[in-house]
């Protein structure tokens, strides 16, 4: 069975393990969920969300890390991939109010959390380096061991 089929989750007997298909559109699970009528449920869209608890993985938390470890003295440069790369960040905990509003909804609905703007990581970096007064083209090193495809 594939998640998306409409009335496959109606089908029987179910699968433990089911095939999940890339969907062009946002929602089918919600849908499947609600399709039988018995509860009604909306879909929020997030956007890119950071906080001080995300990973180093996450390229945020890779330069607000890099610059400190710059500042201190621990470290001489940052390596980063694309510089030129642009996403809608925000704050998370704007984004669980969102979330919370969302669920206080009489009614249910689709909702898109998002700030509206696109930053590049070139820009973020350079707002990241100047809280600390620095000028980023004198630490960042674009390497392309951290391209992505």
């Amino acid at each position: 069975m594939t998640v998306g089929d409409k009335g496959a989750h109606l089908r029987k007997p179910q699968e433990e393990v089911r095939k999940v298909e890339r969907q062009p559109y946002r929602g089918w699970m919600c849908d499947l969920a609600t399709e039988s009528g018995r509860f009604a449920a909306g879909v929020g869209f997030i956007t890119v969300h950071n906080s001080p608890r995300r990973g180093l993985e996450f390229v945020t938390r890779k330069i607000s890390h890099g610059v400190a470890q710059i500042k201190l003295g621990r470290e001489s440069e940052l390596r980063l991939g694309n510089l030129e790369a642009q996403r809608d960040w925000g704050f998370a905990g704007d984004y669980v109010e969102a979330m919370w509003a969302m669920l206080q909804r009489d009614e249910p609905d689709d909702y898109v959390v998002a700030t509206g703007e696109t930053h590049s990581v070139r820009e973020f970096c350079e707002i990241a380096f100047s809280h600390v007064g620095l000028d980023y083209d004198d630490h960042v090193v674009v390497d392309e061991r951290f391209m992505r495809p």
